[in-house]
Order: structure tokens, then sequence, then C-alpha cells
């Protein structure tokens, strides 16, 4: 099951996804005066992704999944694409326009992958757009995206809290068996070890999970414990070990 077709109510319950939305709700609905950005960090894997799509569809949200190769144009461009309003011909109409409907929606702007806006020293738009809009705008990113902000004195400042996303626990594990493994009892031992064997990456759990699923639709199991995985590997996200196929004189034999 794809991380897109997932509805609200099945990710609500995720650790980080509930941290997202607790975070988006306070810097909305922040004192006047306080800053109104907000940060959401951590390693790739730890489900910040999901987290953004489900607080796009309970906040009605715009939100964008900024690309590495992105310009300020594009970045522009995809944002008014989200609000579904005509692009102006300039970057600076675009951003006017983009901090008007925000301002007059009252909606958040999610920002998703935006370490590759301080990479590509697009950074400060994102505070133009804040500063034009009083809007909450959320900037999620990788585990160093905070001391990558520092650079950017301006926009450091306006943040109001940096929340870090967390690696999963046995709640997490729980959750996702429900939604990978619908129908399989997966015993507790097993989930232990695939948490563990999983590094608790929500990726790598929601990776395992269907193929623990996949073994008992082959073979016909409804409880799937240490006993039935067997010494199955579990996918940890490391790179496989380089293959070798003899000398060169046995394979031209071959």
């Amino acid at each position: 099951m794809p991380e897109e077709s997932m509805g609200s109510a099945q990710v609500a319950p995720l650790k980080n996804v509930a941290a997202l939305a607790e975070l988006i709700d306070r810097v909305a609905n922040r004192p006047i005066g306080l800053p109104g950005l907000g940060v959401l960090y951590g390693p790739s894997g730890f489900g910040k992704s999901m987290a953004a799509i489900y607080c796009t569809n309970r906040f009605h949200a715009v939100t964008v999944q900024i690309k590495s190769v992105w310009t300020r144009k594009k970045l522009c461009e995809a944002i008014l694409a989200e609000m579904g309003i005509p692009k102006a011909s300039t970057v600076s109409d675009m951003l006017d326009q983009i901090s008007e409907q925000l301002a007059i929606s009252d909606v958040p702007l999610i920002i998703d992958e935006a370490d590759f806006l301080v990479q590509r020293k697009m950074i400060e738009i994102i505070r133009d757009i804040y500063e034009g809009s009083q809007a909450p705008v959320i900037l999620i990113g990788e585990e160093l995206l905070p001391q990558k902000l520092r650079e950017w004195e301006r926009v450091h400042n306006r943040v109001l809290d940096w929340v870090p996303a967390e690696p999963a626990d046995m709640s997490d594990v729980a959750h996702l068996t429900r939604l990978y493994a619908s129908g399989v009892e997966v015993t507790k031992e097993l989930q232990e070890r695939l948490l563990r064997e999983s590094h608790a990456s929500i990726r790598r759990i929601c990776v395992n999970l269907t193929r623990i699923a996949e073994l008992a639709r082959r073979e016909g199991l409804e409880t799937v414990g240490l006993d039935q995985w067997g010494k199955r590997p579990f996918f940890t996200g490391a790179a496989p070990e380089v293959r070798r196929f003899g000398d060169a004189s046995a394979r031209r034999a071959g």
C-alpha cells in the first residue's frame, strides 16, 4: 500500500504523524507577535512525508515537495499550482500571489525536502512568503536541517519550534501491521525482531511487513512468528555484498 493511498484515519496514530499535526496546530494558533515557522526534522525513512500527506488533508494545507533541481521560479509555480491559481509572469508577482492567497485562506504552507532550498540558497524566498502572509509555514527535512538553517539568521530566528522526528516504536509497528499485513497475526516476538532489524525506520518496517504478508499468502498462514519466518533476512537498507563469480578463466570455460 503506497503512502499516497493511505487515508487520514489509517496513518493518524503513528507517532511522527501526531507530532507534525501538533506542530502545525501550535504554529497556526500561536499568540500574536510570535514567529510562524515550524520545523520537523529527522533521518530519511522516519515517516516525515507520510506525516505531511496526512496533515495536508487534515489542515487543508498547501504542500509541495521540493526537487533537487528546482529554481525559485519553479518553486513559486509549484505552490501556485497546488493553490489552483494561474501563475503571474514574474517570480516577484508570483510571490505576491502566494502571500496574498495564504493570508486570505489562512491555511498552512508545508515544504517537504526543505534541505534542497538551503542547498540551492533559495530559503530566503520562504521567509518572504511568510512575512508577506503571516501564515503558518512548516519546513520538513533531514536531521541536519536545523544546523543548516543557522547560516540563514533571518529564517532561523523566525522558527517557533523545532520538532525531531522519532524512530519507530512497537506501537508504530503494531499499527502498521494492521495496514500492511491485514488479516495476518504477526507475533510480538517477530514484530520486535522486525523493529530491531529495520533500525526503527518506518519505511523499512512497511517493506518488511509486506514481505511477511506475502509469505502468509503464499503458504496459507494465519499467524507468522519467528518459527514461520525462520532464517529469512529482513530488509535492513544495507547494500548487497559484491557478488563473486569465480576467476575470468572459469567464466570463459562456463
